[in-house]
C-alpha cells in the first residue's frame, strides 16, 4: 500500500480514518464518562468533558436498581445465539444451492430475499403478532428467536453465497467423480474450506440479532423474565427521574458480549472479509 500512494495521500487516507473513528468512538467515549459521573452532575452547565468527581458507583449499584439486570443480559445473549445458530443451519444449504445448482427462478427468489430486507421489522409486526399468538408463542423466548431467523435468514444466504462461489469447483467435481454425494462434499468438502466466511456470516447475523431485540420484545413479550437487555433497560427510567448513570453503565455492560466476540474472532474475521480479495 505505501509503494502505490504518496506520503500526501497517506496523510489524507489517515486523515480520512482518524476522523471517522472519531465520530464511530465518540458516543462510546461519553457513554463511559457519564457512567462515572454522580448523576447530579452530568448536567450541569458549562459542560466538563474531565473532573474530579468520577467513580465507578453506577456499576455497583445498577444491579441494584434493576435486579434482573443480569437475567437480561443472559437473555439478549441467549436469543442471538438461538438466533444465530438456527439462521447458520438454515442459510447454509441454502447458500450452497444458490451458489452451485440451477433451478427456475434461482435469481428471481434471490431477488426476493434481498427485498424482505428493504423492510423493517416495524412493517410486520401485527401480522407477527397474529401469527405467534395463534401459535402461543407469546411472552416466550421463541416470540423473538422465530422473527429474529426469519429477518436475517436472508441477509446470511446473500453473504454466504457470495463466499461460497469463490471456492473452487474443481474441489467439488473431483469428489463427485469419486461418488461423493452432495450432502458430503458439502459436509466434508465445501464447510472447511469456507470456515472464516461462516465465521464473518455468523458475527453478523449474532450482531443483527443482538440490535434488533427491542421491536420484538416490547411488542410480543410482557414477561419480565424473557426480556433482553434492550427492553429491560427501561427499568432505570423512574416516574420522576431517570437515572443517566447507571443505564450508561448498564448499556456498556451490555454490549461486553459483542465486544468480546470481536476480540476473540478478530483473526478469523479479517481472513474471512478478505478472502477472495488478492489474486495469486
Amino acid at each position: 500500500m505505501m509503494d502505490r500512494y504518496s506520503p500526501l495521500q497517506m496523510v489524507g487516507i489517515y486523515l480520512c480514518l482518524a476522523v471517522f473513528l472519531t465520530f464511530i468512538l465518540l458516543p462510546f467515549v461519553e457513554m463511559f464518562m457519564a457512567s462515572l459521573r454522580p448523576l447530579e452532575h452530568l448536567f450541569r452547565s458549562p459542560y466538563q468533558f474531565w473532573s474530579d468527581d468520577f467513580s465507578f458507583e453506577a456499576y455497583s449499584k445498577m444491579w441494584d436498581t434493576v435486579p434482573l439486570l443480569g437475567r437480561y443480559i443472559f437473555n439478549s445473549v441467549f436469543i442471538s445465539t438461538a438466533v444465530t445458530l438456527i439462521t447458520m443451519i438454515l442459510v447454509i444449504p441454502a447458500a450452497y444451492a444458490f451458489a452451485r445448482l440451477d433451478f427456475p427462478y434461482k435469481n428471481a427468489t434471490l431477488g426476493m430475499f434481498l427485498g424482505v430486507n428493504m423492510f423493517t421489522g416495524a412493517v410486520l409486526l401485527i401480522p407477527l403478532y397474529r401469527v405467534l399468538q395463534s401459535l402461543g408463542l407469546l411472552n416466550s423466548y421463541w416470540a423473538m428467536i422465530i422473527p429474529g431467523v426469519a429477518f436475517l435468514i436472508p441477509t446470511g444466504i446473500w453473504l454466504l453465497r457470495s463466499y461460497l462461489e469463490k471456492i473452487p469447483r474443481e474441489l467439488e467435481e473431483a469428489a463427485y467423480v469419486d461418488g461423493a454425494s452432495r450432502i458430503y462434499i458439502l459436509r466434508r468438502v465445501v464447510l472447511p474450506l469456507a470456515i472464516p466466511g461462516l465465521i464473518v456470516v455468523g458475527v453478523a447475523v449474532f450482531i443483527g440479532a443482538y440490535a434488533q431485540q427491542f421491536l420484538f420484545a416490547i411488542t410480543f413479550n410482557q414477561t419480565r423474565e424473557y426480556q433482553p437487555l434492550p427492553a429491560g433497560i427501561f427499568e432505570f427510567i423512574g416516574y420522576q427521574s431517570v437515572t443517566w448513570n447507571e443505564m450508561m453503565a448498564a448499556a456498556l455492560v451490555g454490549v461486553l458480549p459483542v465486544m468480546l466476540i470481536f476480540l476473540f474472532l478478530q483473526k478469523y474475521l479479517v481472513a474471512g472479509l478478505t478472502a477472495g480479495a488478492i489474486k495469486e
